[in-house]
């Protein structure tokens, strides 16, 4: 940083920093009352060639000469730990500031390093930029004197230049082949440890869970599951008188790099979101989540997560997977609360079942919670294009509920039923797409290998000059587009595979959440996103008369809820729509409740019969 300090640290003498006297006469007045700026910068990579570097060997040799070559006015200009390779120093940029404005008469380095290690920025300040302020330049060690142009030394400071670049970019290089070594070992690469964790007393390099922290994280996810966004939750732990991280930290002695907001208590909705996004909670090491595009270019840039490494159960998880990767889905199709200020737990699940797109939210001020209804977007963007898909909130609410929980409450009853018929219906629908997959599968890896074998013919054909050289680029570029489309698709076969294959998990994993809602009494945003993955609203069906009555029922086929909805006329009569809601369930899909409460009735009904034969 600029040391204005050592301003008054140099008592200037009139005799011993003057210019010779014999000078004098070839030096206006101005000149002489400038400033000599000495300039000293030291880089942790300059540390290791030793103490000759240090800010302190500068100076003294910088005042040295200054004073043997009567250089008037001396005053030091320090950054001490900042890199040559940006010139956005403090020390620096008070140095040009004061030459813009006509300060400073001399500018000199110890050598032409210490200006800088960006070839292109150090000549440009040399040959353009020091000129035109009237600065002269000198670089001790390297002989260099702005005022001699026509030397050799001149000439050699380019080259110069060159190779003083060659340092951060060697250094950079080695840098990140050990960061790369360790992010693919699975070694943490950050020194930010996440809020919820803390150093192992006996490993600084491992995490351990910092318990107090540990609770709020998981409060945060345990929000955003009931359908809370990022100012929500963070009004609500202001309210709730929580520390925010940089607070906690620092009550706990730990290091914080963040700003101390004036309120301990205060949090806002960024830091939410980072937490709410940060993989590692899961137990899992992340390493380049960001890059720079080179040396010069310090921006970072966030990499795409399958650019990044991740390492499992490198510490102990906070959030489950199955959590944080529902918490993602819910940031994904997160949306922003209506003008009115109302929000739908239901946001973000909502389908149209005849043309997939989404369904959303409408409300206005003059309506009460039962006029509220999702209709279908693209419905609503062109009447042509889809047919009214309409819902109230209020039926949904209740009808999905309905569905809920009768599954919840099947599920805790006839666990044993449920296993079997699910994984009977899976395996089924498994065994004729696990089938298909893997002979699209087969029929891409063997379109590959023959692409291999038809590129080798093509090239011997244009070797032997059979092929045109325009017709063999043609040809090779259409490989290689046909290529790179195979592998990509082979990729996400293998993925939809394996997916099929962990049927059984997933029916182990869809039981275990059930188990944590027995004792819900209603529908809420967190059972709601925890248990159903989406819902599609079929449009309704052509009119039927009847009393009117709203009824639901649950059908055993599809697992659909067939609603009644009621369509006053002027007579008696009342016109009625048949809609159906589908509900497609985490892990299993659509469960047909009805067919499973037949069967389970069934099977009582003949052990009972058994029983009393």
């Amino acid at each position: 940083m600029n040391n204005l300090s050592d301003r008054n640290d140099i008592v200037t003498n009139p005799v011993s920093m003057t210019v010779a006297a014999e000078k004098e006469e070839k030096v206006n007045t101005a000149a002489k009352t400038k400033i000599t700026a000495l300039y000293c910068r030291l880089s942790q990579e300059d540390e290791r060639l030793g103490e000759s570097m240090s800010i302190q060997n500068q100076k003294e040799m910088l005042l040295n000469y200054a004073k043997e070559n009567r250089f008037s006015n001396p005053v030091f200009y320090v950054d001490d730990g900042y890199t040559g390779t940006n010139f956005d120093r403090p020390g620096f940029q008070q140095m040009l500031a004061d030459a813009q404005a006509g300060k400073v008469g001399t500018i000199i380095t110890k050598d032409l390093s210490r200006l800088g290690r960006d070839s292109t920025k150090v000549g440009e300040f040399q040959k353009y930029i020091f000129p035109a302020l009237e600065v002269r330049y000198l670089a001790v060690e390297d002989h260099y004197d702005s005022a001699n142009i026509t030397g050799l030394d001149y000439d050699l400071s380019l080259l110069k230049n060159i190779f003083n670049e060659f340092l951060p970019l060697d250094t950079s290089r080695k840098i990140r082949a050990v960061n790369k070594m360790k992010g693919n070992s699975g070694k943490t690469l950050t020194f930010n440890i996440p809020y919820g964790y803390m150093k192992d007393p006996d490993d600084p390099k491992h995490w351990v869970v910092d318990e107090p922290a540990a609770e709020v994280v998981k409060h945060i996810f345990s929000l955003c599951m009931e359908g809370r966004g990022p100012n929500q939750i963070a009004n609500q732990l202001t309210e709730e008188h929580i520390l925010n991280p940089t607070a906690y930290k620092l009550e706990k002695g730990m290091a914080v790099n963040t700003p101390i907001n004036e309120n301990p208590y205060q949090w806002n909705s960024a830091t939410i979101v980072r937490i709410l996004e940060r993989r590692e909670y899961t137990g899992c090491t992340v390493a380049f989540k960001t890059y720079t595009n080179s040396l010069w270019d310090k921006k970072q840039r966030r990499n795409p997560i399958e650019n990044q490494v991740i390492t499992p159960d490198t510490h102990v998880p906070i959030i489950d997977m199955e959590t944080f990767e529902k918490v993602q889905k819910i940031r994904e199709s997160r949306h922003r609360r209506t003008k009115t200020g109302k929000s739908s737990i239901f946001s973000g699940l909502m389908y149209c079942y005849d043309c997939g797109d989404k369904m959303y939210y409408c409300t206005t001020s003059g309506f009460d919670a039962s006029q509220d209804f999702f209709e279908c977007t693209a419905h609503h963007k062109n009447k042509k294009e889809c047919k009214t898909h309409f819902i109230r909130c209020g039926i949904l609410e209740n009808l999905v509920w309905q569905h809920l929980s009768s599954v919840i409450s099947y599920v805790y009853r006839y666990e044993g039923f449920f296993r079997e018929y699910m994984k009977s219906v899976t395996e089924s629908i498994s065994r004729v797409e696990l089938k298909s997959l893997r002979k699209q599968l087969s029929q891409a890896e063997r379109r590959i290998k023959e692409i291999d074998t038809l590129y080798i013919k093509t090239y011997e054909d244009n070797a032997t000059g059979k092929l045109s050289d325009e017709r063999f680029q043609m040809l090779s570029e259409r490989y290689d587009s046909e290529q790179e489309e195979l592998r990509a698709k082979a990729i996400q076969l293998q993925k939809q595979i394996d997916t099929q294959e962990q049927n059984t998990e997933n029916i182990d994993r869809f039981v275990s959440l059930v188990r944590s809602h027995v004792e819900d009494d209603g529908l809420n945003g967190y059972n709601l996103h925890e248990l159903i993955q989406a819902i599609y609203i079929e449009n309704a069906d052509v009119p039927v008369y009847s009393d009117g009555n709203i009824e639901a029922d649950l059908d055993d086929d599809e697992g659909e809820i067939i609603v009644i909805t009621k369509k006053p006329k002027t007579s008696t009569a009342k016109k009625q729509r048949i809609r159906k809601i589908h509900i497609k369930y985490d892990f299993v899909g659509f469960i047909p409740i009805n067919a499973l409460i037949k069967l389970a009735n069934e099977s009582k009904n003949n052990m009972d019969k058994e029983i009393s034969a």
